[in-house]
C-alpha cells in the first residue's frame, strides 16, 4: 500500500484498531509491539453499543460478533444478594440503542489481528526513542521515520513521557484488582455486586467461559496471605455464587494488579506530528467499563479525521478537538462513580447509598449511561 506511513506504538486493542482505521483511510501502517507476540493477558471486558459502532465503522463488527455474548440480564446486588438495580437486554437495546457485549481481550485481539496484513506487525520491535517530528528510534533500527505516530503504548506510556516530560503520569485509584478467565460452572447473569469498599463481577463470555473481577480498597487489603486464599476469606459471607467462582479458579489464574488512572489530564493528546491514543492518553478508573471502549472510539475518530484530511495537522487537531473533552469527561464520571459507589467504605454512606439506588427506576438509570453509550460512530471514507 502507498501513501503516508503511521507508525502505531503498542499492538494492544486501540493501536490495532488505529492500524486497521489508517489503513481504511489510505495510509501506509506498521504497528511496533515491544512483546514478543501479540496477546492480551486472560480477562474480559464489556463493549457498549458506543464501541460496538465504533468497530462497525472499523469493518470488523461482524468478525467480533462472533466472539462475544450478549449480556441478557443483570445489574448491580448487595453483598447479600438484594437486586439494587436491574437491566435486561431488550431494554438496554432500546435505551441504549444496541447490544452490550462481554468477549474476552485475546479473542477481541484476535479477530483485529486477523485484519491486518502480516507486513504491517513488528512483535519484538520496542520504540525507544520519539520527536515531535514523528522521528524514531527502535531496538530493532528498522523503524523508519513516519509521517505521524500514533502513542498507543498505554497507561506507562514511553510517548507521552517522553513528548509530555511535565505530566506527572499514572496515580493509584486506592483500590486492589483481581480477575480471572474460568470455564462457567452455573451460568450467572452479567452483573456487579458492592459492600463496603469492595466490587464483585461477572461477565459470561462464549464457548461455556466467564470473566470474574474483584476490586477491594487497598487499605484493606492483607499482604501476607496468597491472592485465592485471601479471596475466598474476604468473600465467604457473600452471596452465591461468588464463593464458588472463585473456589473453582486455579490459584495460577488469578491475576492482581495495583490499580492506576491518569489523574492529572491532558492539556492536549497531540504533539508536533504525534498523537496519544487510549490509556496513553486517558487511562480512567475501570468503574464505567469504558477504559476500551474509549480506545476504540479514538482509533475510529483518528482514522475518519486522517480519511478527511492531508494535512496532519489538521488531522491532529480535529482528533484532539474531538477526543479530548468525551474521553476525560467520561473519565471524571469513571472516578466519581468509584468514589460514591462501590469504594465507599463507611457504613452509613453505604446504607445511603443502596438506598438511593433502590429508588432509581431502571429505565432511569439505563438512560443515565446513554449518555456516553449512545455515541455515533463516523464514517471513514477517504474523500481524498
Amino acid at each position: 500500500m502507498s501513501g503516508p506511513h503511521a507508525v502505531v506504538v503498542g499492538g494492544g486493542i486501540g493501536g490495532l484498531c488505529a492500524a486497521i482505521g489508517l489503513r481504511a483511510a489510505g495510509w501506509r501502517v506498521t504497528v511496533a509491539e515491544r512483546a514478543s507476540r501479540f496477546g492480551e493477558i486472560g480477562a474480559g471486558i464489556m463493549l457498549w453499543p458506543n464501541a460496538v459502532r465504533a468497530l462497525r465503522a472499523l469493518g470488523v463488527h461482524e468478525r467480533m460478533r462472533a466472539l462475544s455474548t450478549p449480556q441478557a440480564k443483570g445489574g448491580i446486588r448487595t453483598r447479600r444478594g438484594t437486586w439494587l438495580m436491574r437491566m435486561d437486554h431488550s431494554a438496554a437495546e432500546r435505551v441504549l440503542g444496541g447490544p452490550v457485549l462481554g468477549v474476552h481481550r485475546a479473542d477481541l485481539l484476535a479477530s483485529l489481528l486477523e485484519a491486518l496484513p502480516a507486513e504491517s506487525l513488528r512483535q519484538g520491535t520496542e520504540i525507544t526513542g520519539v520527536t515531535a517530528g514523528a522521528g524514531l528510534t527502535s531496538s530493532s533500527g528498522d523503524i523508519d521515520d513516519a509521517d505521524l505516530v500514533v502513542g498507543a503504548d498505554g497507561i506507562h506510556s514511553l510517548i507521552r513521557s517522553s513528548l509530555w516530560p511535565r505530566h506527572p503520569g499514572p496515580s493509584p485509584t486506592g483500590t486492589v484488582d483481581w480477575r480471572a478467565v474460568i470455564d462457567d460452572p452455573g451460568s450467572p447473569a452479567f452483573g456487579m455486586s458492592w459492600g463496603r469498599g469492595t466490587e464483585f463481577g461477572s461477565i459470561p463470555l462464549v464457548d461455556g467461559r466467564l470473566y470474574w473481577y474483584a476490586s477491594i480498597n487497598a487499605d484493606t487489603v492483607t499482604e501476607n496471605d496468597e491472592d485465592k486464599e485471601f479471596l475466598l476469606r474476604h468473600f465467604r459471607s457473600w452471596h452465591h455464587p461468588i464463593g464458588q467462582l472463585i473456589a473453582s479458579t486455579p490459584a495460577e489464574a488469578i491475576l492482581r494488579h495495583e490499580g492506576s488512572f491518569l489523574e492529572e489530564p491532558l492539556s492536549c493528546y497531540v504533539h508536533g506530528r504525534v498523537a496519544l491514543l487510549g490509556d496513553a492518553a486517558h487511562a480512567m478508573p475501570p468503574n464505567l467499563g469504558q477504559g476500551a471502549c474509549q480506545a476504540i472510539e479514538d482509533a475510529v475518530v483518528l482514522a475518519a479525521s486522517a480519511a478527511a484530511h492531508d494535512s496532519v495537522p489538521e488531522i491532529l487537531h480535529r482528533y484532539d478537538r474531538l477526543r479530548r473533552p468525551r474521553s476525560q469527561a467520561i473519565s471524571r464520571s469513571s472516578r466519581r462513580m468509584g468514589r460514591f459507589g462501590q469504594q465507599l467504605s463507611s457504613s452509613p454512606a453505604v446504607v445511603m447509598r443502596d438506598a438511593a439506588l433502590r429508588l432509581i427506576p431502571s429505565a432511569l438509570s439505563m438512560r443515565g449511561m446513554s449518555t456516553f453509550a449512545s455515541w455515533e460512530a463516523p464514517t471513514i471514507r477517504p474523500d481524498r
